[in-house]
């Protein structure tokens, strides 16, 4: 399955209408559901150092797999809201990163580097 396969069937679990604006309820539901879900898979991660001294076990990363699937689900939803498609948001992301690599700013901060 591509990434924009990925999308069109992600819709299906969406219980708002697709809007791009921020004064709908369903916009902003998915903006806090990605930030939660991204908080999830830290989470994994920190109670893997804490509790299992860093070592990721195959139930651990299943678990961690799950979430990163939920992460996946917001990104494309958020997408879809937007009218991007998935492998469009991708292939942006990698042209940033090249372009990057190319002018040796991977290391650093700020967008536009």
């Amino acid at each position: 399955m591509n990434l924009n396969e990925y999308q069109e069937k992600a819709k299906r679990y969406d219980c708002f209408e697709a809007t791009n604006s921020l004064k709908e309820p369903g916009f902003v539901a998915k903006v806090f559901g990605l930030s939660e879900e991204a908080g999830e898979v830290a989470g994994k991660f920190k109670k893997i150092l804490r509790d299992d001294n860093g070592v990721i076990s195959q139930e651990k990363e299943n678990e961690v797999k799950k979430e990163l699937g939920d992460v996946l689900w917001y990104v494309a939803t958020i997408s879809r809201y937007l009218g991007i498609e998935l492998e469009d948001v991708a292939k942006t992301n990698l042209d940033k990163l090249e372009s990057r690599l190319n002018r040796n700013t991977l290391h650093g901060s700020g967008d536009n580097r």
